[in-house]
C-alpha cells in the first residue's frame, strides 16, 4: 500500500510542480523518487522486509513476492520511460506534466493490478491504467492518426472493460463474495454454480484484449502506429507487461486446475498469437507496426505461462523483464530516428550503424534479444519456457514456439541489415540529448547482464 500512494503522490506532485511553475525539476525528482522506490521494493522482495505494508489495506491488497517483483519490474519501466519524456516532448511543452503526470498514475493502476486481494479492486486498478491510456494515444491533437488511434483505442478498450466487469460480476453472483481468498475456497468445490465459468470466460477475453493476443489483437498496430512514440513505448512494455502479470494473477485465483479443454484453449490461442504475429510482422515497412506485431507474436509466448499455473511464476517475471527492457532499448533509438527524420518508415535506419555507431549497436542487441539470441536474455527466457513447456509434455507447443523463433529472425535481422549494409541518408542528421543513449544503453545492459546471470530472478521465490 506504501508502494501505491508513494506513487499516486509524485504523480500529484507532478501537476503542483506545474502551478509552482518549476516544470524543469519534475522528470529528475521523479525518476530518482522511483529509483528509491525500486530499491525499496526490492529490498523488501529479498529481504521479506515490510517496507510496502506500512500502509496497508487489509481485505483489498497484498504485497506477496508475486505482488512485490512485477511491481519493481513496472516502477523501473516507468523511470526509464519518464527519462525519455523532455526530449519527445520538447516541441509540446503543454504536455510535459501531462505526460509525467498521467504515466504515474497509469503506473499506479498497474501495481494495484497484480497486488489485489479483493476483484473490485482489481478493477479499480484496470480502470485507472485504462482511463489513463485512454488520454494518451490522442494526446498529439494535430495528427490524425493520433486521434484515430486514441478513439480506437478508447472505444474497444472500453468494451473489453465492459466484459470483464460483466465476469467480475458473474463471479461474484456465482460466489457470494469479492475476497480473493473465499473465492479459492469455491473454485476448489465441485459444486460451483455455472455463472462461474462463465464470468471467468469474460475475464479472459477481456484480459486477452489487454494483452493484444490473437484473436483479439487487431487493435495494437494501428494505435500502435498512431499514438506518439513515447506512448507506444508505454503500451508496448508498460502496460503489456502489466496485463499479462495480471492475467496470471486472476487465473492462478480463479482456475483450481488446468483441464484438457482448457488447456487446448491456451495452446490454440498461443498459436495463433505467436503466428500470426510473426507471420504479419514479417512484410511491415513501418518501424512502429513491425514492434506492434512484434509485441503480439511475443504475447503469444507469454501465454504458455498459464498452462503451468500455480508453479515456477519466475520464469514469466524472467520473460517479462526479459522483453520490456529489450523494448525500451528499442524504442528508445527509434525515438531518436524519428524525431531527426520525421517519419517511421524502416528506410529511415539504412546506414544508422556508420551515422550513429552507438545507436546501432543498441537496437541490433534489441533485436537479437527478441529474436532469442544468445548472450541476451531474449534467448534464455525461451529456453526456460520451451523447457518448462517439456517438463508438461507440451512438445508439439515447444516446435511450434521455435518455428516462430526462427520466422523472427528474419525481419529483426532485416533492421540489422539496413543499418550496416545500407548507405545512409544524410538529409537529416540524428541529433538527441544524452539522457536518450543513456535510457537504451543502460536498458540493454540490464537485458545482458539477465541473459549472463539470469539467476537473479529466476532464484527468487515467487
Amino acid at each position: 500500500m506504501s508502494l501505491l500512494l508513494a506513487v499516486a503522490f509524485l504523480g500529484v506532485l507532478c501537476l503542483v510542480l506545474e502551478i509552482l511553475n518549476i516544470k524543469k525539476t519534475i522528470v529528475p525528482v521523479v525518476v530518482i523518487a522511483l529509483l528509491g522506490l525500486f530499491g525499496l521494493t526490492v529490498n523488501d522482495l529479498l529481504t521479506h522486509g515490510s517496507f510496502l505494508d506500512i500502509v496497508s489495506l487489509p481485505g483489498m491488497l497484498v504485497f506477496n513476492n508475486y505482488a512485490k517483483a512485477f511491481s519493481a519490474l513496472f516502477v523501473l519501466l516507468t523511470a526509464l520511460i519518464l527519462c525519455l519524456i523532455p526530449f519527445c516532448t520538447r516541441e509540446r511543452t503543454g504536455h510535459y506534466t501531462d505526460y509525467t503526470a498521467i504515466i504515474l498514475f497509469l503506473l499506479s493502476g498497474a501495481i494495484a493490478m497484480v497486488s489485489f486481494s479483493n476483484l473490485s479492486m482489481f478493477f479499480i486498478g484496470l480502470e485507472v491504467l485504462s482511463i489513463s491510456l485512454y488520454l494518451l494515444p490522442a494526446s498529439n491533437v494535430k495528427s490524425r492518426r493520433s486521434n484515430e488511434a486514441g478513439m480506437k483505442y478508447f472505444l474497444m478498450g472500453s468494451f473489453a472493460s465492459s466484459l470483464i466487469l460483466f465476469g467480475v460480476a458473474l463471479i461474484y453472483g456465482a460466489t457470494g463474495t469479492f475476497d480473493i481468498s473465499k473465492i479459492i475456497e469455491v473454485s476448489h468445490s465441485t459444486t460451483f454454480p455455472v455463472w462461474y465459468s462463465l464470468g471467468l470466460t469474460l475475464i479472459l477475453v477481456g484480459m486477452l484484449f489487454k494483452v493484444s493476443a490473437a484473436p483479439f489483437h487487431f487493435w495494437a498496430p494501428d494505435v500502435y502506429q498512431g499514438a506518439p512514440t513515447i506512448i507506444t513505448t508505454v503500451m508496448s512494455t508498460l502496460v503489456k507487461v502489466a496485463a499479462v502479470a495480471t492475467l496470471y494473477k486472476l487465473m492462478d485465483i480463479l482456475v483450481p486446475t488446468i483441464s484438457g479443454s482448457s488447456r487446448i484453449i491456451i495452446v490454440v490461442i498461443s498459436i495463433l498469437t505467436m503466428t500470426i504475429g510473426n507471420i504479419t510482422a514479417i512484410k511491415q515497412t513501418n518501424i512502429k507496426r513491425l514492434l506492434a506485431y512484434s509485441g503480439i507474436s511475443h504475447a503469444g509466448f507469454m501465454l504458455m505461462a498459464l498452462l503451468y499455473l500455480h508453479q515456477n511464476s519466475e520464469i514469466l517475471l524472467y520473460y517479462t523483464a526479459a522483453y520490456s527492457l529489450a523494448g525500451v532499448a528499442a524504442f528508445s533509438v527509434v525515438i531518436a530516428v524519428c524525431h531527426a527524420k520525421g517519419k517511421q518508415d524502416m528506410e529511415m535506419f539504412s546506414g544508422l550503424g556508420k551515422t550513429n555507431p552507438l545507436m546501432a549497436v543498441v537496437l541490433t542487441a534489441a533485436m537479437f534479444s527478441m529474436a532469442g539470441i544468445p548472450i541476451f536474455s531474449g534467448f534464455m527466457a525461451k529456453f526456460f519456457l520451451f523447457n518448462e513447456m517439456l517438463s508438461i509434455g507440451e512438445t508439439g507447443l515447444v516446435v511450434v514456439g521455435v518455428l516462430n523463433s526462427i520466422v523472427s529472425v528474419f525481419y529483426y535481422f532485416r533492421i540489422v541489415n539496413l543499418m550496416f549494409t545500407k548507405e545512409p541518408d544524410t538529409s537529416h542528421v540524428i541529433k538527441y540529448p544524452i539522457e536518450v543513449a543513456v535510457v537504451a544503453v543502460i536498458a540493454i545492459a540490464l537485458n545482458i547482464l539477465l541473459g549472463i546471470y539470469p539467476s537473479i530472478i529466476t532464484s527468487l521465490t515467487i
